[in-house]
């Protein structure tokens, strides 16, 4: 790594706007998260609680192919209760864990039917108490599904924010709540969407690729030991 690229220094909110506002222009050649293109052309919580299980674990082809295969049979949980376990497995395979995440959609509709009258709870709690349902998809659904401030965190949230040295943490939890600390709240929403697709397309887990990247004025590549440095500019694009 280049002397220029050992002296950069961590991250801080000193420059996060900067770095906000560039990623916001930079990303609009590339193609959103599929969560975030369902909930564009849905608008309904559901939709967006049930694309969110479906793609953990799943790529974004196979798990918009697949939510659309399921809104053939219903896009409500009353509608999907009227089929079966496996007529569920058929329409999301092959996502992963497709057998379990066919399972979990049914008792979540259940559970939606019965105990919120077939809606989304727009909190964590009532999020967390469906089936398949974790932090990273609970913040994820608060965001997108109800504009509530959440940060969701996935494994490019984790790496890039890492990678950043705006925070320093072991795993996507920890990094979860040090951004609650240190992320100004107006970018928490967005900053999911932003990182996951710097993350599909640019900052790579292995071998990123530097040279197209439009932050790389700011970023010290912490734990990068391979990057495509090939023509890098200090220039913002």
């Amino acid at each position: 790594m280049s002397n220029e690229n050992q002296k950069k220094q961590p991250v801080d909110n000193d420059v996060i706007d900067e770095i906000i506002k560039i990623l916001e222009k930079s990303i609009l050649k590339y193609q959103l998260p599929i969560v975030t293109q369902i909930r564009i052309k849905t608008n309904k919580p559901f939709v967006v609680l049930i694309s969110t299980m479906l793609s953990l674990r799943t790529k974004d082809k196979i798990t918009k192919e697949s939510t659309m295969r399921l809104l053939e049979l219903g896009d409500s949980p009353e509608k999907l209760l009227k089929f079966s376990q496996e007529d569920i497995e058929k329409a999301i395979y092959p996502v992963g864990f497709y057998k379990t995440k066919a399972k979990n959609i049914l008792k979540t509709s259940q559970i939606l039917k019965e105990k919120y009258n077939g809606e989304v709870p727009k909190d964590m709690n009532g999020l967390l108490e469906l089936p398949g349902v974790g932090r990273k998809t609970a913040n994820l659904v608060l965001g997108e599904a109800f504009n509530i401030p959440s940060i969701c965190v996935d494994t490019h949230v984790h790496r890039i924010s890492n990678r950043l040295g705006y925070v320093s943490t072991s795993n996507p939890k920890e990094t979860e709540f040090a951004l609650r600390e240190k992320l100004p709240q107006k970018y928490w929403i967005r900053y999911n969407t932003l990182l996951v697709t710097l993350g599909q397309n640019i900052c790579l887990p292995r071998s990123p690729l530097c040279s197209k990247c439009p932050i790389e004025k700011y970023c010290p590549k912490i734990g990068v030991k391979k990057a495509d440095n090939k023509n890098s500019s200090l220039s913002i694009i």
